[in-house]
């Protein structure tokens, strides 16, 4: 017969493998590091610690940023649900390892105002006529075609992003987009924020965007064969 204290040890010592099972499997379950929810702190706590300027405006922006301002994927993500045809963007992530992957990748990540981030929305990039359309900020937008055209300043910043995302993920760019993208890259080389970025990223996410480092490697991957 046991004694009362051994019985309660027994419960006691059972009760507490179950406790750390239970905790294991909750481990186990835990969303991975690499989903797009699970970025944003990094995003904003460390790659913009110290605030930073908005991708399309410019906008400065200290180390706590308002609704005013959000990430924006260069790369659309309604094109990556396109091409990956698991759904609208919700059921991607739900359905799609490969999707909170391609989602949560920073060197697609930019800081934007929320109302150019929402007028930008899945549009191709393009150079349109006209005087720029959003008040002081030099972005153009054709709804009507679903274009948009960024500052000159950061042209280069996007084409090496969105040839950086083709290149890692397999995604396709069309021709006509492409090259503008090329000489978008020749006029606009890497500059001091893309290589800081650069550099963050690979400390965050262990991938670097091979096209800041050697510039010359776009035109042997995307350029005329």
């Amino acid at each position: 017969m046991f004694s009362s204290n051994s019985t309660k040890l027994i419960f006691l010592t059972a009760f507490l493998a179950a406790l750390l099972l239970f905790s294991g499997s909750a481990l186990a379950w835990k969303k991975p590091d690499s989903e797009y929810f699970e970025t944003l702190p990094k995003f904003w706590g460390v790659l913009y610690s110290n605030g930073g300027k908005t991708l399309y405006c410019g906008r400065e922006f200290g180390k706590r940023h308002g609704r005013n301002i959000n990430a924006e994927h260069v790369f659309p993500m309604a094109w990556v649900t396109k091409t990956l045809k698991c759904g609208k963007r919700k059921e991607c992530r739900k359905n799609s390892r490969r999707f909170n992957t391609i989602e949560a990748d920073m060197h697609n990540i930019f800081p934007a105002l929320s109302k150019i981030n929402q007028q930008r929305s899945a549009y191709a990039y393009a150079e349109l006529p006209g005087e720029p359309g959003s008040g002081k900020c030099d972005f153009e937008v054709n709804k009507q075609k679903r274009l948009v055209e960024p500052r000159p300043a950061v042209r280069g910043d996007i084409a090496r992003a969105m040839f950086y995302m083709s290149k890692q993920y397999n995604l396709k760019l069309f021709n006509r987009q492409k090259k503008l993208l090329l000489r978008w890259h020749r006029q606009d080389p890497p500059s001091a924020e893309e290589r800081r970025r650069n550099a963050i990223i690979q400390k965050l996410q262990g991938k670097r965007n091979p096209f800041i480092d050697t510039p010359g490697q776009v035109k042997l991957v995307f350029g005329d064969k």
